[in-house]
């Protein structure tokens, strides 16, 4: 056992101890009633509100995504020791912030849509509401993520039972869509992963896939092969997505890793005096296309997260700002301009809390933040110093 003090920055809202001494346990339920109590405070998420000493309430249990209705029941399994989704996560299910014209991430959405309209004469087809819960096999298995990698972990990756997750990537419908028959789609949705607390993470995010598969006549047409001819495809397509949305920019391509394309890459741009990230992207591995009913064929994907791109392209601080309903930041934002500045605005003064108790060897990071954030929702903005 270990001894832990805490020092949390929280928004209008305090933290008090339920009982002393506390002892941390691994599985989050029994750390939520352990640890901590929360006074009512103004502010608070609409959907949610708490009875003195009780667990979160949600008041929507049923939402829907994907074109199916969910319940709470089917997303959050108290009695459950595999499930780790925690109610302030249920409760984003269905919200479709990357559908809403007028919102940062729809414009940005629609913004890229057009693009791919140009380029390709309208031969992408576009999915931006299939269901965030997915298999396993779907998430994982599909795109060739290895058995023991990190990504898997309870620690990292939102369990409703053994079998199903809230999906971590947009790539989890990669297989889906191949065996469909599509050759050139694009994905859109949002995903879930456990995170810190900070002005940059977030346990949900919107991605967007692309996937381009050409057929062995063409690239034996252009007189390469076929590694070669979708590597040439992909930079030349994303090095222009990259100038449509920055402008003239400098890019760079820098070689990485992912388990599901090879090569894989990550495109930079010089933007603003430094090299900023802007998405990852590679050709895809041989045996996810014959997997899925594409034997002899090569294909590309690439993948890249809205809020990164629109938090540079808005000026918008802080990755939870995307989640207000508060009109000094919805009224900011119209349909089909790209690139309005948000301007800042008072939120709530700082106040800061310590809080100290022991743990045990289970500990981790990110169970913490689920608690916090199942009390404090929004309001707890810079995370932990742990001492």
């Amino acid at each position: 056992m270990a001894f832990l003090l805490v020092q949390c920055h929280v928004s209008s809202c305090a933290f008090i101890a339920r009982h002393s001494p506390l002892i941390c346990s691994s599985r989050l339920q029994d750390m939520r009633s352990l640890f901590f109590a929360a006074r009512s405070f103004s502010g608070a998420s609409s959907f949610a509100s708490r009875k003195k000493g009780g667990p979160l309430r949600i008041h929507a249990s049923t939402i829907q995504a994907g074109g199916i209705t969910i319940s709470r029941e089917d997303v959050v399994k108290e009695d459950d020791p595999t499930n780790n989704v925690p109610d302030t996560v249920f409760s984003k299910l269905g919200l479709h912030l990357h559908r809403r014209d007028d919102h940062p991430l729809g414009i940005l959405k629609n913004e890229i849509y057009k693009y791919f309209d140009e380029k390709f004469s309208g031969k992408y087809q576009k999915f931006d509401d299939l269901s965030p819960i997915v298999s396993v096999t779907s998430n994982f298995d599909d795109v060739l993520v290895p058995p023991d990698h990190v990504s898997r972990r309870y620690n990292d990756t939102y369990y409703i039972n053994s079998d199903t997750v809230l999906r971590t990537h947009t790539s989890a419908h990669q297989a889906e869509k191949l065996r469909e028959g599509c050759t050139h789609f694009l994905v859109t949705g949002d995903v879930y992963r456990r995170d810190s607390i900070d002005a940059t993470h977030y346990p949900v995010f919107h991605q967007m896939e692309g996937f381009r598969v050409f057929s062995q006549a063409e690239w034996e047409a252009a007189g390469v092969d076929g590694t070669s001819f979708a590597l040439q495809d992909l930079k030349e397509t994303l090095e222009g997505l990259a100038k449509r949305l920055f402008g003239d920019v400098e890019t760079r391509w820098v070689d990485t890793y992912f388990p599901f394309t090879n090569p894989s890459l990550e495109l930079e741009i010089f933007f603003q005096g430094d090299w900023l990230e802007v998405l990852g992207c590679g050709v895809t591995e041989p045996a996810i296309l014959e997997n899925n009913g594409r034997a002899g064929t090569v294909a590309w994907a690439f993948g890249l997260g809205l809020e990164r791109l629109a938090m540079v392209l808005f000026d918008i601080p802080d990755i939870r700002l995307f989640w207000s309903s508060d009109p000094r930041f919805t009224s900011q934002f119209k349909a089909g301009q790209l690139g309005i500045k948000f301007k800042p605005f008072s939120k709530y003064p700082p106040c800061y809390k310590d809080i100290s108790f022991w743990i045990n060897d289970a500990f981790t990071e990110n169970n913490l933040c689920e608690v916090v954030r199942g009390i404090a929702g929004d309001l707890a903005e810079e995370g932990f110093n742990l001492i």
